[in-house]
């Protein structure tokens, strides 16, 4: 049992910052996709949804090609900075990032696309500036989207399991998170410790959808 803990507070670690990336990196992606139209975007668009779709082992060999000694980031990292990230706290973050970062674009970017345009128009004619536009107008309005894509983005990085493996390993204590603590815990026959990781992961993913229902548009309309 004690094995369980050391996992669920890794995991919350990885999953906690994974969400802060994803809310940042995906929040500005589907704004800047929302508002502005160019050649590519439906390509950008699916390849940054391509995450939700794609094996995790697939996506993890990906990330390990690129961020291994041999790899173009991974490589340059070593040369430059003698930074690694394979089998690391660092390389579990990125590997739950990347699996989980279209949970959080997608929602972000049709949250913007909802906001009516001429209340954003009606704010440029009172004389209110561009980034006073996104705080005032339209990120109060889209909040509600942004933050149910957060949400399913922490479950989804918070159950991460093939790419995490992948790209970090199982190394108790340093990079064995809840899924992979599950998987071993069956491997060694300890049906206790597999028992209550899942019972917490399955918890915390009801808590996580139901969080997400109150937070549906519809839901918020019949109020």
């Amino acid at each position: 049992m004690d094995g369980a803990w050391p996992a669920l507070w890794l995991s919350l670690q990885v999953a906690t910052w994974a969400t802060l990336l994803c809310l940042v990196l995906g929040t500005g992606v589907g704004y800047a996709l929302a508002r502005w139209r160019f050649p590519g975007r439906d390509l950008i668009d699916t390849l940054l949804t391509l995450p939700m779709v794609m094996p995790p082992t697939v996506l993890g060999y990906y990330l390990l090609v690129l961020l291994g000694r041999k790899g173009w980031v991974g490589g340059w990292l070593h040369d430059t900075f003698g930074i690694h990230l394979i089998f690391t706290l660092t390389g579990a973050v990125i590997a739950a990032t990347v699996v989980a970062f279209p949970l959080v674009f997608k929602p972000a970017r049709a949250a913007f696309e909802a906001v009516d345009p001429q209340l954003q128009d009606a704010a440029r004619v009172l004389g209110i500036s561009e980034a006073g536009v996104f705080w005032r107008v339209t990120l109060p309005l889209a909040w509600r989207g942004i933050l149910a894509g957060v949400l399913l983005g922490f479950a989804r990085a918070l159950g991460e399991f093939g790419a995490t493996l992948m790209v970090a390993g199982s190394i108790p204590g340093k990079t064995q998170t809840l899924s992979i603590a599950v998987y071993e815990a069956v491997q060694a026959g300890q049906d206790d410790v597999a028992n209550l990781l899942v019972l917490i992961t399955s918890v915390v993913c009801v808590a996580v959808l139901l969080a997400v229902g109150k937070l549906a548009p519809g839901r918020v309309a019949t109020r």
